[in-house]
């Protein structure tokens, strides 16, 4: 090995607070490119309902379009990250629409232009996420997993939680001007960008199996049973902008719903790392249980609200549910598929977990609509908890989609 590459291995593999140095700025790349996209997805709702007149059920459309976009695209990049064996450059590329799409929403003026924004930044997340996902996998031994993706999904959250306080903050100083502020988001994405550029190293990536085809039929039982009991539990787990009108419809005041969304976000990214480190030492499979479990008790939480002060308890807790669920599936994905095929599986991963985003944002729409604003919570505690009976007949069975880990 040359000096020159015994140089850049040393510098892939060194440890910055314990983490390898890919999966820390990786982290703080999504750090920073939460702040930008949290400055302004929570106001969203509100700026297509209250600034632009639209119906409740644009807000379905517009979250249901863009977060299924996102996931078919994940598992189209993922596959091509395998072919080619580039995660860093498709990494960039994703984090790169998603700050383009900052200034394409600033300058809406109707809902469709919102609509276009908001896909275009989906665009980009497809693109970015499976890749970098196999860049953390990669970086980290198989006993840290669970941590490092729960490291990963903290910063992420930090970010999450920032980007809100921004707005809180900021927006009045602007004369709630919700276009400038949206343009003033691109500052935290471009930032978020020049670190992954200068700091995040490619993985090389041993060429130990046939090339990967866009399909199931590598992947094994357990692998598929998996995919299959997310996809049903997507379909109750309608976007996050419904808990946000939620919020609103139950009475808490529009210059509050930042911060409400800081205390989801707050929680989440105290949360993430232990839990992801108890599933290291307990096994996927109970964490992931449970995570079903408290997601049915906060959906129902929220079905049956009627206080501003259960809504604050509840963005909490449902902040407490999120650590429990995407970066511990990631986890358990690097766990049993191979090494070769991570990047086709993260992206039918995030498929099974985005792809019924737009119908079930859609149902949500028209059961708020047409039922009442608890009704899409009710929907989404039941599906959890229909999601959980077929997990349990799974492992009785014999067939155990998710077994524990050590």
């Amino acid at each position: 090995m040359s000096a020159i590459t015994r140089e850049s291995a040393d510098m892939e593999d060194a440890e910055i607070l314990g983490f390898p140095g890919n999966v820390f700025f990786l982290g703080l790349t999504s750090l920073f490119t939460d702040i930008a996209s949290e400055m302004v997805y929570p106001l969203i709702p509100i700026f297509l309902t209250t600034v632009l007149g639209a119906p409740v059920t644009v807000v379905g459309l517009v979250e249901g379009v863009a977060e299924s976009t996102a996931s078919i695209l994940k598992m189209c990049s993922g596959w091509l990250s395998d072919r080619i064996r580039k995660r860093k450059l498709l990494a960039v590329i994703g984090y790169g629409l998603g700050a383009i799409a900052k200034p394409i929403l600033a300058l809406s003026l109707i809902w469709p232009q919102v609509l276009f924004a908001r896909f275009v930044d989906r665009v980009g997340k497809g693109v970015r996420t499976a890749p970098r996902d196999v860049l953390i996998a990669d970086s980290c031994s198989e006993e840290k997993y669970g941590r490092s993706f729960g490291f990963h999904r903290g910063m992420d959250t930090v970010g999450a939680a920032i980007g809100p306080v921004i707005a809180f903050v900021a927006l009045p100083l602007l004369n709630n001007n919700f276009k400038l502020f949206f343009a003033l988001a691109i500052v935290p994405a471009i930032i978020g960008m020049i670190v992954l550029a200068l700091f995040v190293r490619e993985k090389a990536c041993a060429e130990d199996g046939d090339a990967p085809k866009l399909s199931l039929k590598s992947f094994d039982t357990r692998f598929k049973l998996f995919l299959l009991i997310v996809l049903l539990f997507t379909i109750g787990n309608s976007s996050d902008a419904f808990l946000i009108l939620r919020a609103q419809n139950i009475g808490v005041a529009v210059g509050l719903i930042p911060i409400v969304y800081l205390v989801f976000n707050a929680v989440h990214a105290i949360s993430a790392t232990p839990v992801g480190s108890l599933s290291d030492r307990i096994g996927r499979r109970a964490v992931i249980m449970l995570g079903y479990v408290i997601f049915s008790l906060v959906y129902l939480g929220f079905a049956l609200a009627k206080s501003q002060a259960a809504i604050w308890l509840l963005f909490a807790a449902y902040g407490f549910y999120s650590a429990f669920a995407e970066g511990i599936f990631k986890a358990f994905t690097a766990d049993i598929v191979p090494r070769h095929l991570r990047g086709t599986a993260y992206g039918l991963l995030n498929l099974s977990l985005g792809i019924a985003l737009l119908p079930a944002s859609l149902l949500a729409g028209f059961l708020w609509q047409e039922v009442s604003p608890s009704a899409p919570f009710f929907f989404g505690s039941a599906i959890s908890l229909l999601s959980l009976a077929l997990y349990l007949v799974l492992i009785r069975s014999g067939k155990k989609p998710a077994p524990a880990t050590n």
